[in-house]
């Protein structure tokens, strides 16, 4: 009889498992669609890199410009403009541009590309908690690499209930590390230049370019 309580409290458990599990991917799946719908999108962020065991805390904002697969991204004194194929780093500091393929293969890197269909593979997913953040209802989705070797522990993705629009991305990993991600603004359609994804090397001459392939 006790064997019999077990095996159906185990099944209990994994279908309940299995439709929070199917909750939660249609929650990602209707932000996808919804972002998928914009011709652009314009974020302004707060970015925060936090490791408690190492003292480390660095509070930073950022903002970027995404179009289908282009990005242009601007943080921590960096630009970074993704035109489709190649990445363009540029850093005033240093006076370089380094020029690169796509990194978006990287599994361990969650690039503005991929910011709202990362989800899609490698990762398993559950409904989590939900916050009330100055009256808006944000309702967490918990994401675990499927890679046991993923340098990831786990990825917490906050979305607004009502606009559907990603509020906040945490991601915790394996070595203590948590980087914070959280949307001061989410702007749609917004007017942008046709070369605003284009790098103008005329505008570096000065600059050192790093071709690293």
């Amino acid at each position: 009889m006790k064997q019999i309580i077990i095996v159906l409290a185990f099944l209990i458990s994994s279908i309940g498992f299995s439709q929070d599990s199917k909750k939660a991917e249609a929650l990602l799946n209707e932000v996808y669609n919804k972002a998928q719908a914009y011709e652009n999108i314009s974020v302004d962020f707060k970015y925060v890199l936090e490791n408690v065991s190492e003292d480390i805390k660095q509070e930073t904002r950022g903002d970027v410009v995404m179009q289908g697969d282009k990005y242009l991204l601007n943080i921590l004194g960096v630009t970074r403009i993704f035109d489709g194929k190649k990445l363009y780093s540029i850093s005033p500091e240093d006076e370089e541009v380094t020029i690169s393929s796509d990194n978006s293969e990287d599994e361990n890197s969650i690039t503005p590309s991929k910011m709202m269909s990362f989800y899609k593979e490698g990762y398993t997913y559950v409904m989590d908690i939900v916050q009330d953040v100055k009256g808006r209802k944000i309702q967490f989705v918990k994401l675990y690499p499927i890679d046991t070797n993923s340098e990831i522990k786990e990825i917490y993705l906050g979305i607004d209930a009502k606009t559907k629009h990603i509020y906040r991305l945490i991601e915790v990993g394996q070595n203590g590390t948590k980087t914070t991600l959280t949307v001061n603004s989410f702007k749609t359609n917004e007017p942008i230049s046709k070369t605003l994804f284009t790098f103008d090397e005329n505008k570096y001459k000065d600059y050192y370019i790093n071709k690293l392939d």
